[in-house]
């Protein structure tokens, strides 16, 4: 028998990766080019040349030995340097190589983090719409998810009730910018209201509470928008970052946690979050993808297909009347459903193959999630599919 945890866990399994597989059923049936997959956020655009120059390079050249082997818990010490150098450069922070843990992704790097810090039943707050794995990996370690409804005008964080939920139990508060599923960037005077009622409460409580940012979507911004450095606004900052979407690297997991040396008994946290990355079964960042980095930190992805992506599949929404706001960044847009019931309308948008996730999954009924990290081509010959599904609704 599996443990009561794993059963509520199995529960909550992912409907976007349910949906995914679904559509792999649907174009068995009906051919690819006639189903349009809108479930998963996997990047259709090709990593930069680099990358694999980077590989083959390697591979040739270093010491298959060494290029394979173990290495620091946190990860080469040359790497991590790099990356902290890299981050200086682009933020005028601080940081040196022993601020930076490399991870297998940020969903790795969450959950050594969340490891770190969490006792039984401490809270961390979420804004939603919210990132669903957000709630097993707080649970998985015995803590309370603290949802803060969403502020369903613009997306933006709901601060009035922010101020209600955090509490003297609250242990961190995680955040996600440029944000999944909706696109909204926190901008500066946003992050400066969360920071300051933070700062209040760690006076009030007397015990530290964390700001996490989870940051795998910050290089993919539109329209000039700048994501500002969330340790310039808060010392017990912690930054979760991943290569999967600036590099499109998802299947080859690989990012870093930064912990500054500002945030309270940062050499105690540094310590015991490396340890987490060996005893949660890490071990270590993919050593091949920690060497590509050296060659690879400043290069980018296409992010002007994913604007052309936003910009046609935005209009065919609304051209269909369907409510939406424009996002800033990552690649979702989160459209809002004629009807109160998100999963039925998913069900619906099935007759005509197309595959959305409804926005329930991630703690906002009455939306759905669309991913535009598709071909441009798939998203043209959508239009008809989409007009069709509109007439369900007059």
């Amino acid at each position: 028998m599996i443990s009561e945890k794993m059963k509520e866990l199995v529960k909550g399994n992912s409907v976007i990766r349910e949906m995914f597989e679904e559509g792999k059923k649907l174009k068995a049936i009906y051919g690819e080019e006639n189903v349009f997959d809108f479930s998963l956020g996997n990047p259709n655009v090709a990593a930069p040349q680099e990358v694999n120059d980077a590989i083959i390079k390697i591979a040739q050249s270093e010491d298959t030995c060494f290029l394979h082997g173990y290495m620091s818990n946190a990860g080469y010490e040359d790497v991590r340097d790099k990356i902290a150098n890299s981050i200086n450069n682009k933020f005028s922070t601080r940081f040196s190589l022993k601020n930076i843990i490399m991870t297998s992704g940020a969903a790795s790097g969450l959950n050594i983090v969340l490891k770190t810090i969490l006792n039984p039943k401490d809270e961390v707050v979420v804004f939603a719409p919210y990132f669903s794995e957000y709630n097993n990996y707080i649970q998985n370690y015995d803590g309370i998810v603290t949802k803060v409804e969403p502020n369903v005008q613009n997306f933006e964080p709901n601060i009035e009730q922010f101020k209600e939920k955090i509490n003297y139990k609250t242990k961190a508060v995680l955040i996600n910018t440029p944000n999944n599923p909706t696109g909204i960037v926190y901008s500066e005077e946003i992050l400066k209201k969360i920071t300051n009622i933070m700062s209040q409460k760690e006076k009030e409580y007397k015990h530290p509470i964390y700001l996490i940012s989870d940051e795998p979507y910050r290089e993919i911004v539109y329209d000039n928008i700048e994501i500002p450095y969330v340790t310039k606004y808060y010392n017990n900052t912690i930054i979760v970052y991943s290569y999967s979407k600036s590099l499109s690297l998802p299947g080859e997991r690989i990012g870093y946690v930064v912990i500054p040396n500002e945030l309270d008994n940062s050499g105690e946290m540094i310590e015991a979050v490396t340890i987490a990355n060996r005893i949660l079964g890490f071990v270590n960042a993919p050593s091949l993808m920690q060497r590509v980095l050296l060659y690879c930190l400043e290069s980018k992805t296409d992010v002007e297909s994913y604007k052309k992506n936003r910009d046609l599949l935005y209009s065919i929404i609304t051209e269909n009347k369907f409510e939406c706001i424009k996002p800033q960044g990552a690649f979702y847009l989160f459209v809002k459903t004629p009807i109160q019931d998100d999963k039925e309308f998913c069900n619906i948008a099935k007759k005509y193959n197309i595959l959305v996730v409804p926005g329930s999954s991630f703690a906002c009924p009455g939306y759905v999630r669309i991913a535009y990290c598709v071909s441009n081509k798939m998203i043209e010959r959508s239009r008809q599919a989409f007009k069709q599904l509109a007439t369900e609704f007059k």
